[in-house]
């Protein structure tokens, strides 16, 4: 019995019961992936050294030191699209407490930069993604233009669930 027989697969049926029940796939799709997503950051940080951060730390962490330049509190929300900065601050206070981190200043502003501890385990990281977790997805048979265009798909409709939330908030 093939899926499309029993309806769409969402984790809301009267969500989908309305126009464009793809949309509730899609939802549902990344649902589960976001959650496997930050489970992954987390055993893999873990496996890299470092069990007690959180998804958000491991973000944060990645941000900071990607192209190896200091980067404001304010850049980092916007790239990682987070709303609450003081949940950004406390991974960064957390991160520098573990030493992975150093704040700094750029004239008046206050800045964020990796360690040396802090790049290596970034590089751990990626030793262990390389192993366990891109080998595998090679091996799917997946062509790259498909994740690029997936990883679009994504952006785009970020943008119109931003959209959609500040309609709601003004309705």
């Amino acid at each position: 019995m093939s899926t499309s027989s029993l309806g769409p697969v969402v984790s809301s049926a009267h969500l989908a019961d309305g126009s464009f029940a793809e949309v509730s796939e899609l939802e549902f799709g990344m649902i589960i992936a976001s959650h496997a997503f930050n489970r992954w950051m987390v055993r893999a940080m873990a496996a890299a050294g470092f069990a007690d951060l959180s998804s958000l730390d491991v973000l944060v962490l990645h941000t900071v030191r990607h192209r190896g330049r200091a980067k404001k509190l304010a850049d980092i929300c916007l790239v990682l699209n987070v709303e609450d900065t003081h949940n950004v601050n406390y991974a960064i206070k957390k991160l520098t407490k573990a030493g992975l981190v150093q704040e700094g200043r750029r004239g008046k502003e206050k800045t964020v930069e990796a360690t040396e501890a802090g790049s290596q385990a970034c590089a751990r990281y990626r030793e262990i993604r390389e192993s366990l977790l891109l080998g595998p997805v090679l091996e799917l048979g997946l062509e790259p233009e498909q994740l690029r265009k997936l990883a679009t798909l994504l952006r785009t409709m970020s943008g119109q669930y931003d959209q959609a939330a500040r309609a709601a908030t003004a309705f």
